[in-house]
């Protein structure tokens, strides 16, 4: 793999492929399980199986003084950690109120985002080719999470229709978060580990007074959240190197190919429908990778 991609595209498919076994755990094993209950467990497991990297990767010295940061290096921080809450938050509840079909594609669309707001605030210059690669994985994730019908019907609905309205908020809360990763690691020069901390702990306290509301009754076994835990620490790590290493702009939709992962596992493993359409929206992800890659 090595001679076809960079070490930093290596890292973010391996990130996607970890969340997109996350994905598909959750629907396998934690069905009916309170969204905001299941990001608190699985995150409070994951920082106690990271403790030990950060123990010993991390220094005092490795946290930025909070008088130095300055404006840009405080909204970096917490645009991070706000970014993800709020945009899991809004996906959440647009597929409360509205069908997954339309809700899904529209949440999938974040690199739409990171593009243009990478440019805009930190200023980056991405190839015309990286452009073209970002375009096909994104189309490739939308494709992949589309259920039939009108294709363009999704976005026709983010006009009008509430849930669909709220996927799209979603989707640019979750560019926020990723342009935010990247300035936090380039410009405030947060190291790839104690940005994995900082997500994980800020997220889980973000979610905690929601969680505490939707705590149920019946939980599944603690072995678990351990599991997944585990995963999402692999998951977290492997996505802030890959932030470091390349532009979110070409980071984001790499990683968020962890769509087509979890899609694939459900069409093979538990016999969804439609895994041919996928299998080609996997085959276009190829080739969105591979631009993205020369």
């Amino acid at each position: 793999m090595s001679s076809f991609v960079s070490p930093g595209i290596a890292v973010a498919l391996a990130a996607a492929v970890l969340w997109g076994v996350y994905l598909f755990s959750i629907k396998r094993y934690l069905a009916g399980v309170p969204a905001t209950v299941l990001t608190v467990a699985v995150n409070a497991c994951a920082l106690a199986w990271y403790a030990p990297v950060a123990a010993t990767r991390l220094s005092a010295g490795d946290v930025p003084d909070p008088a130095g940061l300055g404006v840009g290096g405080a909204l970096a921080l917490v645009g991070s950690v706000l970014g993800v809450a709020a945009g899991y938050v809004f996906v959440v509840n647009a597929l409360a109120l509205g069908e997954v079909s339309y809700v899904t594609p529209i949440n999938k669309v974040v690199p739409v985002f990171v593009l243009p707001m990478e440019v805009a605030l930190l200023g980056a210059d991405i190839p015309a080719l990286a452009v073209a690669g970002i375009a096909v994985v994104t189309v490739a994730v939308y494709a992949a999470n589309y259920r039939g019908g009108d294709p363009v019907e999704p976005l026709r609905r983010a006009v009008t229709a509430r849930p669909a309205r709220l996927a799209l908020v979603s989707a640019v809360a979750y560019a926020v978060g990723d342009v935010s990763k990247r300035a936090a690691l380039d410009r405030v020069g947060l190291p790839p580990e104690a940005l994995v901390v900082l997500v994980l702990a800020g997220v889980l306290l973000v979610l905690l007074p929601l969680a505490v509301r939707d705590w149920p009754a019946d939980r599944p076994p603690a072995t678990t959240f351990l599991a997944l835990g585990l995963v999402v620490a692999g998951a977290e790590h492997l996505t802030s190197v890959a932030f470091a290493a390349l532009p979110a702009s070409i980071a984001s939709p790499v990683v968020n190919t962890q769509a087509i992962v979890a899609v694939l596992l459900g069409g093979v493993i538990l016999g969804e429908e439609r895994l041919g359409a996928r299998l080609v929206a996997a085959g276009l992800a190829v080739v969105g990778v591979g631009l993205l890659a020369v």
